[in-house]
């Protein structure tokens, strides 16, 4: 019988009339659900083992066990280790004639050949025991030993201190996995998705649904992956996400939709973009920016690993303006200062060309950041690097600034600095002796930009000389909201395109703008940041088919026939709605 036959059999079975209902289904559901996550999970049921390696205790001893695993290393022929994803233990090699078979088995096997040993707990002997292993007080006393499949010379030592080039591991990643720190990545993905699962539909009652992976092409967002068909001439489109069918959910009635889902987007070698990925992808109905934000940080704080600082909510925010303004970026690192100043005031009347030149345009502007110890611990060829870095990547200049012991300007450009502004420049950016400056003058968006990437560069640069600027440790969440709608498009300025995607609704007080300045009209986009990277984004949506033509078809110039079955079902009667999607990255395979 197909699952699907089954399934309806079950709905049809579990279906009732509503007047007769006590209590929702999903209500007595959810409540086996919980019951079912707080039992202790059986690890050996169903293989060929009693216990894994990881588990055995003092109070296990005198027990007869059974264990599989790998060998990851053996001493004097007397002592073996067994590892198993759950941990290790050692296992004591018989040396009595009686059981040479046993003995030549484990001592003749390769290391990380796998097998299964069976014996006695038993106590190792006073003053051997080993406190860094949670098995260390016991081993077990092997009986019988079977190789279940013996192991090649290895490409790299499984070990996690043995370096190995992300080349080889790319290459060798089945027995990378095998590593104790891409296991623990793995299983954690793994809890955490589990506990989303429980947070969005056992406590908020979110409906788990998968959507389609072939699909048209549509315009918007990045390229999409194609996929030939049997026709010749005609083929499917991978989805960048699934953007167009949870909104379809929320016009179905569906009022809260959850997927772990799969994305494609063919974005070449981009850096920090990935050919394919999972997002934790979320709709409601009836929700504003606001219900959204509070939603992910319960989800992120019920889902949260034990063993880290719990987080605290609500999580800060900033507007797309004042975060390009502060660190020159939409997705600012905020464990650390640096941030950029706008000392125009300071160099209105200066006699330097270069920035009378900036200043004399509209919108020059002159900006600065503070690299505290900057002079003590970067080095003249850093120097000379991020001048270069400056001129190559945005054709600007930057200027340097160093105050020395004297407390005396030491610049190029110190002579032409006025004892005047000397002083309110370091009054405004609270400059130490040990600190450097580093100074730029242009359009405002550049000049920041700018700034923002030597602001990561020196922080860089600083923590090679051994300087501890951002805390591995912290974790740094931060709202960033109110983007614009729109942005010119690079290779046609006059032009504009969506700057999240052509879905997202505009700010409530800009919709009038829409029609005479829409280059100027904030998007209800919101982005979650973690530690200076994007982790999540989302919008509330155009649920107004008038609107949503409008937008396509005037602004963006795009084939509304392309998305005929979006406006047709905005038409029909679609509530408000808005949803995010989170980056699930960690430990993929």
């Amino acid at each position: 019988m197909y699952l699907g036959s089954w399934l309806n059999r079950l709905g049809r079975g579990l279906s009732r009339p509503i007047g007769k209902t006590k209590q929702p289904i999903w209500g007595s559901l959810s409540r086996s659900l919980t019951l079912s996550s707080q039992r202790v999970p059986e690890f050996s049921s169903f293989v060929a083992r009693t216990n894994t390696c990881g588990e055995l205790r003092s109070s296990h001893l005198g027990q007869e066990v059974t264990l599989c695993g790998w060998i990851q290393y053996r001493r004097q022929n007397t002592f073996l280790v067994l590892r198993d994803c759950h941990g290790l233990v050692q296992i004591l090699i018989p040396q009595d004639e009686s059981a040479a078979s046993v003995r030549r088995t484990l001592c003749e096997a390769p290391v990380e050949s796998v097998v299964r040993v069976s014996g006695t707990v038993i106590a190792r002997p006073l003053g051997q025991e080993n406190p860094k292993m949670p098995t260390g007080e016991i081993e077990i006393k092997a009986k019988t030993a079977e190789l279940l499949n013996a192991c090649k010379k290895l490409p790299f030592e499984i070990k996690d201190f043995v370096k190995k080039t992300e080349a080889l591991r790319l290459q060798y990643r089945y027995l990378d996995l095998r590593s104790s720190q891409m296991q623990h990545n793995l299983r954690l993905r793994s809890q955490m998705v589990m506990k989303m699962r429980e947070y969005l539909c056992t406590l908020h009652g979110f409906v788990d649904i998968e959507t389609p992976t072939l699909f048209k092409r549509t315009p918007g967002g990045a390229k999409e992956f194609l996929v030939p068909s049997r026709e010749p001439g005609r083929f499917y489109s991978l989805p960048q996400s699934p953007q167009q069918f949870k909104q379809l959910l929320m016009v179905g009635g569906l009022d809260r939709y959850f997927q772990v889902a799969r994305c494609y987007r063919d974005e070449g070698s981009r850096p920090d973009r990935q050919p394919e990925f999972t997002q934790i992808d979320i709709e409601m109905s009836f929700v504003d920016q606001t219900g959204i934000q509070h939603l992910v940080e319960g989800l992120l704080h019920y889902s949260w690993p034990e063993d880290k600082d719990p987080l605290v909510a609500p999580f800060p925010s900033m507007t797309f303006a004042e975060a390009l303004a502060t660190y020159g970026t939409d997705k600012p690192d905020t464990r650390f200062g640096m941030k950029i100043v706008d000392i125009s005031d300071v160099f209105r009347n200066t006699e330097i060309r270069f920035l009378q030149d900036a200043l004399a345009k509209p919108q020059g502007t002159v900006k600065a950041i503070c690299v505290h110890e900057g002079a003590k611990y970067l080095r003249k060829e850093d120097i000379e690097f991020i001048r270069k870095f400056a001129a190559h990547h945005f054709s600007q200049e930057v200027l340097p600034i160093f105050l020395n012991a004297r407390k005396n300007w030491s610049s190029p450009f110190a002579k032409f600095i006025t004892e005047e502004e000397r002083l309110e420049l370091t009054r405004l950016m609270e400059i130490q002796e040990d600190d450097m400056v580093l100074l730029t003058a242009g359009q405002h968006e550049k000049a920041c930009s700018l700034l923002g990437k030597l602001r990561l560069e020196c922080a860089d640069l600083l923590e090679t000389r051994g300087l501890a600027l951002r805390d591995p440790a912290l974790f740094s969440f931060l709202w960033v909201l109110d983007f614009p709608l729109f942005l010119a498009k690079e290779e046609s300025p006059t032009e504009l395109e969506s700057a999240h995607h052509p879905f997202t609704a505009p700010h409530p007080g800009d919709i009038h703008l829409l029609y005479t300045e829409p280059e100027k009209v904030r998007g209800q986009h919101y982005d979650l940041v973690l530690n200076g990277n994007e982790i999540g984004g989302g919008s509330i949506r155009i649920h107004d088919a008038q609107l949503q033509r409008y937008i396509l078809e005037t602004l963006l110039k795009e084939d509304v026939k392309l998305l005929s079955h979006l406006l047709q079902a905005l038409d029909y009667g679609a509530p408000p709605h808005g949803g995010i999607a989170l980056g699930l990255h960690c430990g993929s395979f």
